[in-house]
C-alpha cells in the first residue's frame, strides 16, 4: 500500500478477505488501513466473524447494507484520502457506489496486491493442501473398484463426491469432472448422463478442501482392457508429466515449466493435441497464481503450490490427463498427491 501511495485498501474478493483475516463467510468487506483492519459483515456471521477474525480485525456488524457501514468507517479513519479497490473483484454496481456515496475519497484500481502474497505458502498452508490431497486420493481409491459399464458419468461423480465428504472434505473446490469415451477429449467437460461403456477411457478431475485450501487431482482409467492406442497416449502423458515433475522448481519461469512437458509431447507428435497450460497455482482457490503456461514469463516463487497436468485430447476418440499437486520448496519440489500414474484397467 505504501509503495502504491494508498492510504487504505478496500477488499471485496472473498479469498483475499479470508487470507488476511481468516473470515470464511460469504458476505463481507474488509478495509485495510495503516493502523487496522476493519471487517464489515452482517448479523448472520456475528459469532463466526468474532471467532475467525476477531484477533486481527475490528468487527463491524451491519443490520442491512455492508456498504452503508463502510462510509462512516472510512470517515473515522485518520489520514485516509486515497483508497485502492480490487479491480478484479468489484462488480460494476458496487463501483458506482464508490463514485456516488464514496465520492469524497479518491479511488484507485489495484490488481493482485493480496494475490501476490498468496502465491507463497507457509508450512500450515502446505499442510492443509497436503491433507486435501490425501482426501482426494483416498476417495479415488475407494471409488474405482465400484465403477462399472452402464453407470452414468453423473453417478460416478456422485460416488466420488460422497467419498470426498466421507474423507472429510469441507467442500468441492470445483464441480467434479467425469468424462467418458469421446467426451474425455473435452478438457473441462462437465459430468453428463452418458452411460459409460466397456473399453471407454474415463477421465476424472476432482478435488477436496481442508482448512479452506484446495487440492486438484486428475486420473484417467480404462473400463476393461486397454487397447494399444490408449496405452500409447497414456504412456506419453505419463512420461510428459514425469519430465515436468522432475524439472519444475522455484526460480524458473512458468513458461519454462510448461515447456518441460510440452516439448516432450511435441517430440512424440501430439503437440497440437495438448491444448491447455501445464498448470496453475493452488491455495484458497483452485485456480490462482502463479501460472505455468506458454505465455507465463514470471518466475515461479519459492513455496508456491502448483498443479502439473499435461494432457492429450483427440476429438471423437478421447483424452488422457494426469494431474498432481506440487510444492516448490527451498530444498526442491515435493509432490503432495500420491496415487499411481500407471494406466489402470477397472471393472
Amino acid at each position: 500500500m505504501d509503495g502504491l501511495n494508498l492510504d487504505a485498501l478496500l477488499l471485496t474478493g472473498s479469498a483475499n478477505i479470508r487470507y488476511l483475516t481468516g473470515f470464511s463467510g460469504s458476505s463481507a468487506l474488509a478495509l485495510v488501513t495503516i493502523r487496522e483492519v476493519v471487517l464489515i459483515t452482517d448479523a448472520r456471521y456475528e459469532t463466526q466473524a468474532v471467532d475467525q477474525a476477531g484477533a486481527v480485525a475490528r468487527i463491524d456488524i451491519q443490520p442491512q447494507s455492508l456498504w452503508a457501514g463502510l462510509w462512516p468507517r472510512i470517515a473515522a479513519a485518520t489520514g485516509v484520502h486515497v483508497i485502492g479497490f480490487e479491480a478484479s473483484h468489484l462488480m460494476h454496481r458496487d463501483f458506482q457506489r464508490l463514485l456516488e456515496s464514496g465520492s469524497r475519497w479518491q479511488w484507485r484500481p489495484t490488481t493482485d496486491i493480496v494475490e501476490v502474497l498468496r502465491e507463497r505458502k507457509d508450512p500450515e498452508e502446505v499442510a492443509a493442501i497436503r491433507r486435501a490431497g490425501e482426501m482426494a486420493t483416498k476417495a479415488l481409491e475407494s471409488v474405482l473398484s465400484r465403477v462399472a459399464p452402464g453407470m452414468t458419468e453423473l453417478a460416478v461423480a456422485g460416488m466420488l463426491e460422497k467419498a470426498l465428504r466421507d474423507e472429510g472434505s469441507e467442500a468441492f473446490p470445483f464441480p467434479t469432472i467425469v468424462a467418458s469415451g469421446p467426451r474425455s477429449a473435452l478438457p473441462h467437460a462437465g459430468s453428463s448422463v452418458r452411460a459409460i461403456e466397456a473399453g471407454d477411457l474415463v477421465l476424472m478431475d476432482f478435488g477436496a478442501q481442508a482448512g479452506g485450501y484446495c487440492s486438484d487431482v486428475t486420473r484417467t482409467v480404462v473400463i476393461g482392457r486397454a487397447d494399444a492406442r490408449q496405452r500409447e497416449i497414456h504412456d506419453i502423458v505419463r512420461e510428459a508429466q514425469a519430465e515436468a515433475l522432475a524439472g519444475v522448481r522455484a526460480g524458473i519461469t512458468g513458461q519454462a515449466a510448461d515447456a518441460l512437458a510440452r516439448d516432450y509431447i511435441d517430440r512424440r507428435g501430439f503437440g497440437a493435441r495438448f491444448q491447455h497450460s501445464l498448470g496453475h497455482g493452488l491455495g484458497l482457490e483452485v485456480h490462482e497464481a502463479p501460472r505455468l503456461s506458454r505465455q507465463a514469463d514470471a518466475i515461479l516463487p519459492t513455496d508456491a503450490v502448483v498443479t502439473i497436468e499435461p494432457g492429450i485430447y483427440e476429438p471423437g476418440w478421447g483424452g488422457v490427463r494426469i494431474e498432481d499437486d506440487v510444492h516448490l520448496g527451498h530444498a526442491g519440489s515435493e509432490v503432495l498427491t500420491h496415487f499411481t500414474r500407471e494406466l489402470l484397467e477397472v471393472a
